[in-house]
């Protein structure tokens, strides 16, 4: 029972995790391109929840937050993209994750000196909350995490499968060239894409945030996804989701079943994983090989 116990925090924290992969793996199928703030979206738009629903802020309903939240992470994602990355057009990939870096300390700077540096807690309609199936206690907030990604999920998969924008924004990752000459405005999607990454990144961090005290150093988990992103593969949204969910389940079986003198592989664990998996195929779990036509 103590192992199914781990498992089941292990794929609340894992879908935390896949859905901060899933804005690593939109932004690079879009533009080809790693945000390395992206884990600072996800504490961002936790704290924009915060202070909405906080008393010492606005106090707002929770219901009402979570959307307002959302929202406010994906205009910011929007504009991000296009007020300062369009500017580093034609710049090398290093310069473009050099300025990712830099934004993911400015905006921890940023959170700590609104909200402190200090753990806080997001209150939720759903806190101490739990549920006991035959001696299996599951708490509220974890059953939510697991339903709303995979909710999200299935989501994403019919709008990128079934919608005009959705398509839009696939041919755009396949081949910019082509999807500009066939009349996509390239440009937009690819803002469309970040604000997507963003709105994601807040349902992430409000998730995060419900199960436990959140802080502007959260941000680093970001570290976490982007090794989950290359396990399940840079170009599947899938894969990115496989990925969080064995970082998120190696990370406690490992603290529970290594020896006292191994005590810290827990830490270790998801990026001796992510080595393992490069070595032997190096494109990630679900890789996909792909020829573009030009």
């Amino acid at each position: 029972m103590d192992v199914i116990q781990l498992i089941v925090s292990g794929l609340a924290n894992g879908c935390v995790y896949g859905l901060i992969a899933l804005g690593f793996v939109l932004i690079y199928k879009a533009t080809e391109a790693v945000n390395f703030a992206q884990g600072d979206f996800m504490m961002l738009g936790a704290f924009v929840c915060l202070g909405f629903t906080n008393a010492d802020y606005l106090g707002l309903s929770f219901w009402l937050a979570v959307p307002l939240s959302i929202i406010i992470m994906g205009a910011f994602g929007y504009l991000f993209n296009w007020g300062v990355l369009r500017h580093m057009f034609g710049q090398s990939q290093v310069s473009i994750v050099i300025l990712t870096i830099a934004v993911g300390f400015i905006l921890r700077f940023a959170a700590g000196t609104i909200w402190s540096h200090e753990p806080v807690s997001l209150e939720t309609p759903f806190a101490g909350e739990y549920l006991n199936f035959g001696g299996l206690v599951m708490g509220i907030d974890e059953i939510a995490i697991i339903i709303v990604t995979v909710v999200l999920t299935i989501g994403l998969y019919f709008f990128f499968s079934g919608t005009k924008l959705g398509v839009a924004m696939q041919a755009a990752s396949q081949n910019q060239l082509a999807a500009y000459y066939m009349g996509i405005p390239v440009k937009r999607v690819q803002s469309l894409v970040w604000g997507l990454s963003g709105a994601i990144a807040a349902v992430a961090g409000i998730l995060f945030a419900s199960k436990g005290a959140i802080e502007p150093a959260s941000g680093l988990l970001g570290i976490k996804a982007f090794a989950a992103a290359a396990i399940g593969g840079f170009g599947s949204l899938p894969g990115a989701l496989v990925g969080g969910l064995i970082v998120g389940l190696i990370e406690p079986l490992a603290a529970r079943f290594a020896p006292d003198s191994l005590s810290g592989i827990a830490r270790i664990a998801p990026y001796a994983i992510l080595l393992a998996v490069l070595v032997v195929r190096p494109g990630g779990l679900f890789s996909q090989t792909q020829k573009k036509k030009v």
